[in-house]
C-alpha cells in the first residue's frame, strides 16, 4: 500500500485560520493527534453556520460525524497559527464527505490531510434524511 501524497492548497476551496495553544503540545514537541480533528470538525462546522445552512440551535438536518481519518505529513507546533482547507469531496443522498487540509502559514503543501463524513439527520429522530437541495447547492460552492 503506498502512502497518500500530502495535497496543495489548490485543493481546498473554503480556509479558517486557528491558533495553536500551548495545551495543545504533547510531550514529543509538537500538536497532538486530537487537535487535528477538533480543527477539522470547527473548519467544517463555522463554514457551514456561516453558510447559512447549520443553525446549531434550532436548524433542522443537523450532521453527525460518521467517519473522519487524518493522514499526518509533518509536525505543526506553537506559538504558530494554522491554516484549515476545506472542500466537498462527495455528496451523497444523507451524508457529505468533506476533504480537509492542515497548513503551516504560506507553506503549499498540507502538513495533515484527511476526510469528516457528516451524515445529516433529523433533529428529533436522529434518522438520516436527505439533504435539502438549497443546501446541496451551496455545498457545490465548495466542491
Amino acid at each position: 500500500m503506498s502512502r497518500e501524497e500530502p495535497l496543495d492548497r489548490a485543493a481546498y476551496k473554503a480556509w479558517r485560520v486557528f491558533a495553536t495553544r500551548w495545551a495543545d503540545m504533547d510531550a514529543y514537541g509538537h500538536v497532538n493527534n486530537t487537535v487535528h480533528y477538533q480543527w477539522f470538525d470547527s473548519a467544517v462546522n463555522s463554514w457551514l453556520v456561516e453558510s447559512g445552512l447549520l443553525d446549531v440551535e434550532l436548524g433542522n438536518p443537523i450532521g453527525l460525524v460518521a467517519e473522519t481519518r487524518c493522514i499526518f505529513f509533518g509536525p505543526l507546533g506553537f506559538p504558530e497559527p494554522v491554516d484549515v482547507g476545506i472542500a466537498v469531496a462527495h455528496i451523497g443522498t444523507s451524508s457529505v464527505r468533506y476533504q480537509i487540509g492542515i497548513f503551516e502559514p504560506g507553506a503549499d503543501q498540507a502538513s495533515a490531510q484527511g476526510d469528516f463524513v457528516h451524515v445529516y439527520v433529523d433533529r428529533e429522530t436522529r434518522r438520516p434524511i436527505a439533504i435539502p437541495d438549497g443546501w446541496r447547492t451551496t455545498l457545490k460552492t465548495i466542491a
